[in-house]
Formats: C-alpha cells, structure tokens, sequence
C-alpha cells in the first residue's frame, strides 16, 4: 500500500482542490502510518477498518469475524416488556392483532416478519398497510375504527405511528390497544400507547439508535422468544430484516451489518417462493447476491407496489406458499415497477424544469403541483438532492390538504426544520436527510416561507457541492494478487459501511466509449503499470469530452460478471483530466 509519510491517523482529512478539474470535492481520509499495521489483517484493510471508526483490535475482531456479540439485549429497548406481557396476554386468550405497518419496504418486511413470528407463536394475526392515495402514511382513526369493529382488539405498529399522538389516543378511548414500534424521531411528547418502542427514545437505553423498522419488529419477536427455545422463528425471519434495513438505506454497522450478512445467506438459498420468483425475473443470480442486489434490485420492486397503488402486493409475494401466485405476483411487481420508473423520470423532469427555473444555486429546492404522484416524490426529491446537492422538498397540491416528500443534505437536518414550522403541519416525520409531511394547503405559502428562511440561515455561506471520500490514494497495481478478496471482509456494504473509494494518480486512457439509451454512461479501458483495466462511470456520459489521455481517477472496485466469467473493473465516482 502506498504510504503518505508522515500523514498519521489523528490529522485532519486532505481536501484535494487546487486545480483540480475534478467534478466533486476529493477528500482523502487521514492514511494510516506503518506503526499502525496489525498482525494478520492486510494493510489496506487496517486502513478501510480506521476509516470507519474501527481501530480496536477487539473491535476489528468483532468487525471482521461478523460475532453475534453486537447483538444487543432486546429488553434495553423502552416499554419492552410492558409489550411483551400484553401480546402474550393476547395469545393465550386467542385475540385478534393487528400489525399495522408502512408502505414501503421496510414498513412491508416489518409487517410480515411479525405477522409470520407471532402467527408461529399460536396468534390469531393479520396484518394491514394502509393505500398511500386513498389512506395517506401513518396511523388513521378510521381505520382504526374499522379495525375495532371487527373485533380487533390490540394493534401493534411497525415503521410507524411515533408521531401519532391523535389517533393512538382516539383508539384508547374506543377500547383498542396500541402497542408502537418505529424508529422515527420522536416529537417531544410520545404518543399515550400502551408501549412505545423506538430506539430514538431520548431516555432509551438501547446502545444503537439506528436500527430500520424492521430491526426493532425483530428485536420484539427477539424479547418474545428469549429463553424459550424458539429461536427457530428468529432465524428464519434474517431474510426479511436484511430486505428491510438495506432498502430503507439505515448504516450497516452492528447488529444491522449482522443481521444483513445472516439475512443475505438465507436470500442466496431462499425457500420463499415469492423472492424464488422475483429473483427470476430480474435475473440475478442466485449464490451471487449482496446489499447491492437489494439496493438496486429487488429493494425498489418491493417499494414499486406501494409507490403505484397498494403494498399488499408485495406483502402477499412475501408471504405466499402458492407457486402459481407467486409467479403472478412476481410478474405484477414487475410490471409496477416499469410503471415506477416512467412516473419518476416524467415527474423528475417537471420537477427539474422548476427548479432550474427558479435557480439551483439556492439553499432549499422546492416543487409542486396537483398533478404530482404522491408514491413518487421522494424518489424524485432524492434524485434531486443528488443532482443539485441542496435540501428539496417535492409536494402535491390538494384543495384541502398538500402532502410533501423532503430529502436533505448532511448540512441540514430536514426533520428539525420540520419541528420548527409544526404548528403549520398537520403531520410529520421521518429522519434528518428524509422525511414527510402533510399540511392544509391553506398554510402552504407560509410553511414554504418559513423553511426557506430557515435553510437560508442555516446554509449560507456554506460552499454546498458533494464531496467524495476516499479511503487511500493507491496504484492499480496494488489490486493484484488477492487484495480484493481481502476486502470482501467488510462486506456488506452500504451506508455507514460504504463500499470502499480509491484515488489513483496519472492513469493513461486507452479507449472510450458512451454507452447507454441516451449515452449517459462511460465506458474506458485504462492502463498503469503495464495492466489494462475496464471502467464504468455510470451517469458520467455527459463529462465525455472532458476526458485527456491521462486522468486521476477516483472509483469503487466491483466484479463484472459476464458470461460466466468475472473480472475485477473501476467504477468511476469520478475524475480530474490531467493537461
């Protein structure tokens, strides 16, 4: 591994600029000294390890060895075992429960995790996920209503109701239990439920906050079957919590790193007759799956059901023991998920034409109308904070009540600001890079008002472009031999664990190529070294004519599996011409 000398662990991080041409901010993480090195773990390693706050050697054993020792005990949650008493008073009296869960995947794994855990246990279970159209996000009084005369007489949420203090309320007083289970930030007065947990807590315990929904669903069913002998029922629920926690994009570090490398296993082998088929029809390979499949793959065809119409879709996929509805099922979330992908780009390029209209050089980006498709503004808003890196909300005008997506910056806390213009909100929640909202229309001007003032304020003076990090400066020679495959060690990745950035210097450009329906990727073969190498910049297409004969280039490694062969190639992230 190339050294910087005397560039030791406690310095502050190097910010490449000067003049460079690059297209992001470079910054190169502090590179660890000879002294550094531990014994049996490769030096590029040490260094991924230090990057990401691993530096102990019990903790690079506890890393790299994947111990189930990070799990941490279920009853440290809050209101845990006020839960755990009463849905066992609710199984041995054969009571009708209800897990009400979110819309999207996390929200959906949740919902069967628990539906599938505690029907094993002996329950008398169903689950409901409200329609995002007709229902809107979060916990309904209606609904509840409905769910009582039916006999129903404990609830218990997933990947929502924290902020539901009106509704949880209303089902007290008709006679209805709530039990709560989110990981949302709580406003500051909880919701009155029966239980309320949420690692977010101010006064939790639990030594991990940021666990998906699906992580605190399964350390329920964890405090359920802890000391029975049942652990049966938690295993087999790994493939759904690892579905849930990469799709819902929380830090794979910990017990969720855990729980995905455990989760992943199981999906490589899945006996689930709706995941057999939905890894059909996206042809991935099953054996060869990681965070990455989930991610780009099989994570969006989940969400794609709640985003077009109703979740139950995706559930019912889940869920099935019938291969011909299975198959059918596959197909739907096939076919939505198509339709996703055209509602998006339509929806991005309206969105796109506001923005740029009104100017991307300001601190929050807003856009709305009443034609906008509510199950897809978050996408939209997502893409755009990517683009223009700055804070967007996207939101739907109704008569009556508009109903917005936010996605932010690390610069900017979206669910603060939020907190901050409440009393115009009828509902909120979410996290600080992402959230949601709705609001009476009549209040619009004034909520976009207040919280443009309060990105401004926030924001000014900040030089807002995305910035890269990047784990060592290197030759492409130092990927010889088997250091890919030792840094294989730290996988999965994701957030909290990205995959891992190199930065090589006065690489020499052999070929290129624009690839792609509308030539926005890059393709090039570059040499160092006497070795040549294939690179991908996926959505770099438009930098085409940028390129010189010698370039650094910053990239992630990945394998390109083609004809059933693999080959080790650059994904570019990046890059600086050299004139």
């Amino acid at each position: 591994m190339q050294e910087k000398p005397g560039y030791g662990i406690n310095q502050v991080h190097e910010i490449i600029k000067g003049a460079s041409l690059s297209h992001t901010y470079w910054n190169l993480l502090p590179q660890i000294e000879k002294t550094s090195q531990i014994a049996g773990v490769h030096p590029l390693v040490v260094q991924l390890l230090r990057n990401r706050n691993i530096s102990e050697s019990d903790q690079i054993e506890l890393f790299l060895s994947n111990d189930p020792r990070v799990e941490a005990d279920p009853f440290l949650l809050p209101d845990i075992e006020q839960a755990v008493n009463r849905i066992y008073r609710a199984l041995l009296s054969g009571e009708k429960i209800v897990i009400y869960g979110d819309f999207d995947a996390d929200g959906i794994t949740a919902t069967a995790l628990l539906v599938q855990g505690l029907s094993a246990l002996g329950g008398n279970v169903i689950p409901y996920i409200p329609h995002r159209t007709s229902e809107g996000y979060g916990l309904r009084s209606v609904a509840l209503e409905k769910l009582y005369q039916e006999g129903v007489s404990l609830v218990i949420t997933v990947d929502t109701g924290i902020t539901a203090l009106a509704e949880i309320k209303r089902a007290q007083k008709i006679g209805m239990d709530v039990i709560v289970t989110d990981h949302h930030i709580p406003l500051s007065t909880l919701p009155s439920a029966l239980a309320v947990i949420d690692p977010k807590r101010s006064d939790s315990n639990y030594p991990f906050r940021d666990i998906a929904g699906v992580g605190v669903a399964f350390k329920l069913l964890h405090a359920l079957v802890k000391g029975n002998g049942r652990d049966n029922i938690l295993n087999r629920s790994l493939d759904l919590v690892a579905l849930g926690t990469v799709t819902d994009m929380v830090p794979l570090i910990g017990e969720n790193r855990y729980w995905v490398t455990r989760g992943l296993d199981l999906i490589n082998r899945t006996r689930r007759l709706g995941l057999q088929e939905m890894i059909r029809c996206t042809r991935l390979q099953p054996g060869n799956l990681d965070a990455q499949s989930i991610s780009w793959v099989l994570g969006p065809r989940i969400n794609a059901a709640g985003r077009i119409d109703n979740a139950t879709t995706s559930y019912r996929l889940l869920m099935t023991d019938n291969p011909e509805e299975a198959s059918s099922l596959a197909a739907e979330l096939e076919n939505k998920n198509a339709e996703r992908l055209k509602q998006t780009n339509e929806l991005l390029d309206k969105a796109v034409e506001t923005v740029e209209a009104a100017g991307v050089d300001r601190p929050l980006l807003m856009a709305g109308d009443e034609d906008y498709a509510p199950g897809i503004m978050g996408l939209v808003a997502g893409r755009l904070a990517d683009r223009y890196y700055r804070p967007v909300i996207i939101f739907k005008v109704g008569r009556e009540v508009t109903r917005g997506s936010a996605r932010s910056i690390d610069q900017f806390d979206i669910m603060a600001a939020l907190k901050e213009c409440q009393e115009m909100l009828s509902n909120f929640g979410g996290h600080t890079r992402a959230a949601g909202f709705t609001i009476p229309t009549r209040n619009l001007d004034d909520f976009k008002s207040q919280i443009y003032g309060l990105a401004v304020k926030k924001l000014e003076g900040l030089d807002l472009r995305p910035h890269i990090d990047i784990d060592a400066e290197v030759p492409l020679t130092t990927f010889r031999g088997d250091t890919f495959e030792r840094m294989q060690q730290l996988a999965p990745f994701g957030m909290g664990n990205p995959l891992p950035a190199f930065l090589s210097r006065q690489v020499e450009v052999n070929d290129l190529r624009r690839i792609g329906s509308k030539n926005e990727h890059l393709k090039l073969k570059v040499r160092q070294a006497g070795v040549t190498w294939d690179a991908i910049g996926f959505g770099l297409g438009c930098y085409a004519e940028e390129i010189t004969s010698y370039l650094d280039v910053v990239y992630n490694l990945d394998l390109d599996r083609w004809n059933g062969e693999e080959r080790l190639r650059l994904s570019l992230l990046d890059f600086d011409p050299l004139r």
